[in-house]
């Protein structure tokens, strides 16, 4: 039998070191062919290197994990990785879509790895059902009520905690151990990581628009490009300017 190949396709760095690490104790014969930061880069790893299992992050800058899996059309057994913990779960609760909740742990992936070996074991292919999985998976995340979303945030001040009102935050700024909230009165800390306040707020207001940044899009005054051709934001009340890194330039291509 041939060697089994997977894809890992997560832009944070650090998880996918962990998830090939754990990999590599789990199922030491799978094969790792590719590493992928976004979703394009994912669909082209899978349509070069045609791997028998993709591990997919949802929340993916270009392409999220769900668009990459139909995407794909079955050409691999999928395996979602989620912050997704209380309101999307239970769409992935069967036999014919996989997931792995964050942080990985090795009880969690030992049963995920058992699993592609028994599918892989009885059939080459994805099950039949899968477009219509992934439609009811798209689906519930998409449900997402925004009463939902975070709506405050309980920030450091000083010797004692006060709530923030997400809407009044200009942006989020990851550092080694707290995130820093920017408001309008400076800036405060969060020990809450960028990766899951992404999960937590609403996408039509806050972009990610750096590895360790995400922005409140009603606060943006102005988009400028610098002379090496990348979005700069200037904020409204604020000197400040923020830097869009190249993966997340596409967000402001027609600004």
């Amino acid at each position: 039998m041939n060697q089994v190949k997977a894809i890992i396709a997560d832009d944070e760095e650090q998880l996918r070191i962990h998830l090939k690490y754990q990999l590599k104790k789990g199922w030491p014969d799978l094969g790792i062919c590719g590493e992928a930061l976004n979703g394009i880069q994912a669909a082209e790893l899978i349509e070069k290197h045609k791997p028998d299992i993709a591990f997919l992050d949802i929340r993916m800058p270009g392409l999220s994990g769900i668009q990459v899996a139909k995407r794909i059309s079955g050409a691999c057994h999928v395996v979602f990785i989620t912050a997704y913990d209380h309101y999307a779960i239970k769409a992935f609760e069967n036999e014919a879509v996989d997931y792995l909740l964050k942080p990985v742990t090795e009880e969690r992936l030992g049963k995920t790895i058992k699993r592609l070996k028994k599918r892989i074991t009885e059939t080459a292919q994805q099950p039949p059902e899968l477009s219509k999985t992934l439609a009811q998976v798209l689906s519930s995340l998409e449900a997402k009520r925004p009463s939902e979303y975070l709506r405050w945030l309980k920030v450091q001040h000083g010797d004692g905690i006060r709530l923030v009102p997400v809407k009044d935050v200009y942006y989020f700024k990851a550092g080694d151990k707290y995130t820093t909230v920017m408001t309008k009165e400076g800036e405060s800390l969060i020990r809450q990581s960028i990766k899951v306040l992404e999960e937590e707020l609403d996408p039509n207001h806050f972009w990610r628009i750096h590895r360790g940044t995400i922005v409140n899009v009603s606060q943006i005054g102005k988009v400028s490009r610098s002379l090496t051709g990348r979005s700069l934001i200037k904020l409204k009340d604020l000197s400040e300017t923020l830097s869009v890194s190249r993966t997340y330039g596409h967000l402001f291509r027609q600004m």
